[in-house]
């Protein structure tokens, strides 16, 4: 399951889940290809506490390991945590908030698309 971040008809960003969906192909499946433009590797150092913000892009976050929580306007919050995958959609409006939360540094894979 990946978890959208999308910006609402109010300018509020709300949270959606998305189950993949599944091709199989031999012994395996995969989800439908999308064509990323890069990817990096990001790591944040626990206590970080960014206030209101949208994504300054469409982007996929694959948490790595750490955890990290995202609030909404609506007060709304949730903790992804390493193997986590959030699909960072809300580009305009107010946006979300980021905190890393626990004792570790977050570490995650940022790839726009």
């Amino acid at each position: 399951m990946i978890v959208r971040i999308y910006t609402g008809s109010d300018g509020e960003s709300h949270f959606e889940d998305i189950d993949l969906k599944y091709e199989a192909s031999g012994n395996s499946a995969s989800a439908p290809p999308e064509k990323p433009e890069s990817m990096t590797f990001r790591t944040q150092q626990a206590g970080v506490d960014l206030d209101f913000h949208p994504a300054p892009r469409r982007q996929y976050i694959v948490s790595l390991s750490g955890q990290v929580e995202v609030g909404l306007g609506n007060g709304e919050k949730r903790i992804f945590g390493a193997g986590d995958v959030m699909l960072a959609d809300d580009t305009t409006g107010r946006g979300h908030t980021t905190r890393v939360v626990g004792n570790e540094p977050r570490v995650s894979i940022v790839i726009p698309v």
